[in-house]
């Protein structure tokens, strides 16, 4: 019989275990009926998660503390009055607060479950709020759907979101107004079962986070489609400076514009594609939710899904339209730089065209002049070569009297000057080979 395989014998993978326990982190929290439970997101604000988890645990110096989750990035502990959990997110920080109420116990309109918690602590959470939101999980035995219908009055003003969710199995109460800065929803468990009431309540707190997160966009998408407005005109004005530039002067100017555009929407672009990019993320997230809760229309009120895509939807339009806008005058920019740059460059060849045909015009001047000064050359060769042979004539008749020195320099001048044409000839051929042999080279 083999010996029983251990993994242990294996090298695992580092980061094997780590990423299971995150498959399997934040879980919804088991909730029993009736109970508060808050919910708090901060924006971080220079601190890195280490700091975030020192000052969550701080927490503990003022009540026991039992750890049921426990994480570099998220902590779950029961304090025995309350359970918190922590989760450190890539822009935010989230608190999560559940108080379990007595059987019976009356609502309170503005009731939290921070109540048993520090508020020397709660005011010292490092970061921008974003998000504060506060649901109240109740039977409906406890508070029946109509009792919370007949008090809804349609003077207040305010248009109140009402869904059955999980087929059926509860529903839901809320106008996304503040109250006392809170957003606050009403969640009436009918028939949930296990962590049917965790789960939901962990979707609500996520749809009223990522719908702030998302929103985030909407500000710099207003900011950049008034710059968009201006810098569409200025490209029309550059545009008609191309058609109307008549000097290469002229076109030289209007690229320097548009190069400085360009680098005006580069700058635009990067400073604000995280800002859009995480908008996206955080909306896809939202619809992700509400069609996790399986909602149910009741006769009379909107749904999450039909306020959302009333109200939120076309904030998220406008951001998506802002990024396309964003690209579009950029493609625009660096296509109408490169066709004025092309415009350049034709104009350009076109000047060194013509300066090449005046170097080859002043090549053949040159030329002409090179071979008339050869034919010059050969005359003084010929002239002073004649010379020579005359001297040595002269001074040769004394032993060679037959010798005629003007006989001699006659019969001499034919032959230097053939002598002469042949060099320069062959002097030229030499040249002319040396220098194709240079172009080859290089």
């Amino acid at each position: 019989m083999h010996a029983r395989f251990n993994l242990t014998d294996i090298e695992q993978h580092p980061l094997r275990e780590y990423l299971n326990n995150e498959f399997h982190a934040r879980t919804p929290v088991p909730l029993n009926n009736p109970s508060l439970i808050s919910h708090l997101a901060f924006q971080h604000d220079g601190l890195s998660g280490q700091d975030e988890r020192e000052n969550v645990l701080r927490i503990c110096q003022t009540s026991p503390c039992k750890f049921i989750e426990n994480s570099a990035t998220h902590l779950l502990l029961d304090a025995g009055n309350f359970q918190m959990r922590w989760e450190l997110h890539t822009e935010y920080s989230s608190y999560t607060f559940f108080r379990p109420l007595q059987a019976g116990e009356p609502r309170h309109p503005d009731a939290t479950a921070f109540d048993s918690v520090f508020p020397d602590w709660l005011s010292a959470i490092p970061g921008k709020l974003i998000v504060a939101s506060h649901i109240e999980l109740r039977s409906t035995e406890d508070v029946t759907p109509e009792s919370v219908f007949s008090s809804l009055s349609p003077k207040s003003g305010r248009q109140m979101v009402v869904s059955r969710i999980a087929n059926g199995a509860a529903w839901v109460f809320t106008d996304f107004m503040f109250d006392n800065g809170f957003s606050r929803f009403l969640l009436l468990d009918e028939s949930l079962t296990g962590r049917q009431p965790g789960r939901a309540v962990q979707r609500l707190f996520e749809i009223e986070t990522y719908r702030m997160m998302a929103l985030l966009g909407l500000p710099v998408a207003t900011e950049v489609g008034n710059w968009l407005n201006g810098a569409e005109s200025r490209l029309a004005e550059l545009m008609d400076h191309i058609v109307s530039a008549s000097t290469p002067e002229d076109e030289r100017s209007v690229l320097t514009d548009l190069s400085k555009m360009a680098a005006e929407v580069e700058h635009s672009v990067a400073r604000t594609t995280v800002r859009f990019g995480a908008s996206h993320a955080f909306n896809s997230l939202v619809w992700q939710r509400i069609e996790e809760l399986r909602e149910i229309r009741v006769p009379g009120y909107q749904t999450l899904h039909e306020f959302m895509q009333r109200r939120f939807h076309p904030a998220m339009s406008t951001c998506a339209a802002m990024a396309k806008r964003q690209e579009d005058l950029s493609c625009r920019v660096a296509r109408n730089s490169q066709l004025l740059r092309t415009r350049v460059d034709i104009e350009l060849k076109r000047q060194n065209q013509e300066q090449l045909t005046q170097m080859n015009t002043r090549a053949k001047v040159q030329l002409r002049l090179q071979e008339t000064v050869e034919g010059l050359s050969i005359v003084a060769i010929t002239y002073y070569g004649s010379q020579l042979v005359q001297y040595l004539t002269k001074g040769g008749k004394y032993l060679f009297p037959v010798i005629s020195p003007e006989v001699a320099t006659a019969i001499s001048i034919p032959l230097i000057a053939i002598l002469a044409l042949f060099g320069i000839k062959r002097m030229r051929k030499t040249l002319a080979l040396e220098a194709e042999d240079t172009n080859e080279t290089d």
